[in-house]
């Protein structure tokens, strides 16, 4: 048997060289869906026997060491199941409608599953089939709906059989007593639940790991564990004081927890949980757990769980302490958000407090209502600079330069085109909408998302409380830059026409290379805590909030602004021309709202005022501000200044920050041999991922992000 320390590390070492492969889970899914089409019924019914029959099917995985369990098996197709699968994937797959548009990106209601067990839910929704009168056809709908989730609840209580049955399997074969114990205890576990109640913190624990997994899905479904230090802590409480859990024991759970995402989850994207924060009665909510899980960061190390600390004026000095050296060891977590600015903006949007303070960072930084929401994240992305060369006319196969009389002209005409931008993305995104709420369900989801099961409506067809979409805005300091260098260089200084700096833009500064300079060198930018280069941000973020606010989705949610990129700044970066700001073509845009690349010279304080002097509240959709720091220059003392420097910038509205303690040397060291560094955590833009793993692109431009010093 390994313990502590030495069993989270080799469980690392595993969970690093891990591949996920859904391909079993994708055959499984299909097969269902296209042998229901023989059981007759409503079409919910068909998706709800796929994801039984997937969830049946699958082979569990037990991993040497593992205390929580729930993973892909990464198993091979047997030759028959092969030719199946490709038979598969040319009728069935062809069969299943579109699933264009976003999913997942949520937490679910984990403390109903923890209270009542699978097996409690089916017995509520019977309750709620028993009230129904299926002559009338919306009852009738209801009633069918009710029959897909109860179909849909088998599955996962199926899966947790088949690894209660392999645990003991495996047991009965252990000659190490102390491992054997271990997989007994797993049996037992996985026995109870899903299906019952929790009753101690290993079970909880594995209850709530259980769910995410099976929600993941034959694609890869990101559902975030939402606010475990609140639903687990009277498991823990309880527990601790009988004497039958350690916090040693319960941190090491909880390592086994955060582990397990990267088993099954590939890396690039964001998947993770949120502590602290106020309650529904405004008391700040740190507790014992909340330290275990910011302790797990360190013990973990890897890209996944992405942990949020959401920070109140009450948060314990230790706790935000400890997040900050987290951050100074190297670790890219926990990311800092604004417990009070969020809550507000949540407001803003019409959520009463109680839904209001119990929110989730939905991947990256994407605040969504936990447990109750069917919101699409990132939908779409939008390309600020590209809109604006847009309006200037700048076109790869040369300029077709436009004329303003005036900068405010200018100005007018790209927040004219950027109105035209929203409302034909939200119509797109509203024709999907349109197209899933017909044809496409999911019933196990729609179990523990309020109010599905009240309504009586699949999370598809609008069950859920809230249903919101979050576009989000992609390089507003490239924009905002490149307004600066227009208004001072065309029409203050006038030193030169549009024309001239389309021209110069479609050549990419090829042979202007000094003018390129003068842009980046000789006008103020964004960062500095400069009003006039900041009040550009300013500008554009209050038209993106006002213009948003003009419309509706068509699930009768609202339409909720962002400005994040996760990998949008590489991917719109390198189809992207020059910009006025003096970026080169094909170079990322700046990876989220806070200063462009190497942009800073004042420091990191300069850099917070300037970040925060924009309003964050109406950005719901999430805002992400990176700083790195020479993890060489960081010490003691250091914890203490970077501290101060987060309740600044949460003092003066921050909405969340980001930190990174590295150094170039490691990074230039990671470039020449990749080999040696294949577990180093870099933040990116709003999730954090491997950094030998990132495009050359992605690389250079963490690379070039300012480096402060504390």
């Amino acid at each position: 048997m390994q313990s502590g320390e030495n069993r989270i590390e080799a469980l690392r070492r595993h969970a690093l060289a891990c591949k996920p492969d859904r391909t079993e889970w994708k055959y499984l899914f299909a097969k269902g869906f296209w042998e229901a089409a023989g059981a007759g019924g409503a079409y919910c019914l068909r998706f709800a026997r796929a994801t039984r029959y997937m969830l049946e099917h699958a082979q569990p995985a037990i991993g040497e060491g593992e205390l929580i369990v729930g993973k892909m098996s990464c198993r091979a197709l047997t030759a028959d199941e092969r030719t199946e699968w490709e038979l598969l994937r040319k009728y069935a797959l062809a069969s299943m409608p579109s699933m264009n548009g976003q999913a997942s990106h949520m937490a679910v209601d984990y403390a109903l599953l923890l209270e009542k067990g699978a097996q409690g839910i089916a017995e509520e929704i019977q309750t709620l089939k028993s009230r129904l009168d299926p002559a009338d056809p919306e009852d009738l709908e209801k009633d069918q709906f009710y029959d897909s989730c109860l179909i849909a609840l088998e599955g996962i209580c199926l899966l947790a059989d088949a690894y209660a049955a392999l645990a003991a399997r495996q047991a009965e074969t252990c000659p190490d007593p102390a491992r054997k114990g271990e997989l007994l205890k797993i049996a037992e576990v996985c026995a109870r639940v899903p299906r019952l109640p929790a009753r101690s913190f290993y079970e909880a624990v594995q209850s709530a790991a259980f769910l995410t997994f099976c929600l993941s899905g034959p694609d890869v479904m990101l559902y975030q564990l939402g606010r475990p230090d609140r639903y687990l802590l009277p498991y823990y409480r309880a527990d601790i004081e009988k004497g039958v859990l350690t916090e040693d024991f319960a941190l090491e759970l909880i390592d086994c927890l955060g582990l397990l995402y990267n088993e099954y989850i590939p890396s690039g994207l964001a998947a993770g949980l949120m502590v602290g924060g106020r309650d529904e009665n405004g008391r700040d909510m740190c507790n014992e757990l909340t330290r275990l899980f910011i302790r797990s960061i360190g013990r973990v190390r890897m890209i996944y769980p992405g942990v949020g600390l959401c920070w109140t004026p009450d948060t314990p000095d230790d706790v935000l302490q400890l997040a900050c050296e987290m951050l100074g060891s190297g670790c890219s977590h926990p990311a800092l958000f604004n417990d009070g600015v969020i809550i507000e903006g949540l407001r803003r949007y019409g959520l009463p407090y109680r839904d209001a303070c119990h929110y989730i960072h939905s991947t990256c930084v994407e605040i969504t209502p936990a447990s109750c929401s069917a919101t699409w994240v990132a939908s779409p992305y939008t390309n600020l600079p590209q809109l604006l060369l847009d309006t200037l006319g700048v076109k790869p196969a040369g300029s077709e330069p436009a004329d303003f009389e005036t900068f405010e002209a200018l100005k007018a005409a790209f927040f004219e085109r950027l109105a035209a931008s929203i409302r034909a993305n939200l119509v797109e995104q509203n024709r999907m909408q349109i197209e899933r709420t017909r044809h496409t369900y999911n019933p196990l989801l729609s179990c523990f998302v309020g109010d599905c099961l009240l309504k009586g409506l699949d999370i598809e067809s609008g069950g859920a409380r809230y249903n919101w979409i979050m576009p989000s805005f992609v390089g507003v300091s490239n924009a905002a830059d490149s307004l600066g260098v227009i208004e001072e260089t065309v029409y203050r200084r006038k030193e030169m026409t549009l024309a001239r700096l389309a021209e110069i833009l479609e050549k990419n500064y090829e042979g202007f290379e000094d003018v390129r300079q003068r842009f980046l060198e000789g006008v103020d930018k964004y960062g500095n805590d400069i009003d006039r280069a900041d009040a550009y941000v300013g500008e554009i973020t209050r038209f993106i909030s006002s213009e948003c606010s003009k419309y509706r989705t068509f699930r009768g949610g609202k339409l909720v602004p962002s400005l994040f990129c996760w990998v949008m700044h590489n991917e719109f970066g390198i189809r992207t021309m020059a910009t006025p700001d003096g970026r080169k073509s094909g170079f990322p845009l700046a990876d989220g709202s806070g200063p462009a690349q190497g942009r800073e010279k004042k420091g990191p304080t300069a850099s917070v005022l300037s970040s925060t002097k924009w309003e964050h509240t109406p950005f719901i959709g999430g805002i992400a501000v990176n700083l790195k720091f020479s993890k060489k220059m960081f010490g003691e003392e250091s914890a203490r200044k970077l501290a101060a420097l987060i309740k600044t910038f949460m003092q003066r509205g921050g909405f969340e920050l980001q930190l990174n303690a590295l150094d170039r040397e490691t990074l230039e060291k990671a470039v020449e041999n990749p080999e040696l560094y294949g577990d180093l955590v870099v933040r990116v833009g709003g999730y954090s991922d491997y950094f030998v793993r990132l495009s050359p692109a992605m690389q250079a431009e963490v690379m070039q992000r300012t480096e402060h010093i504390l």
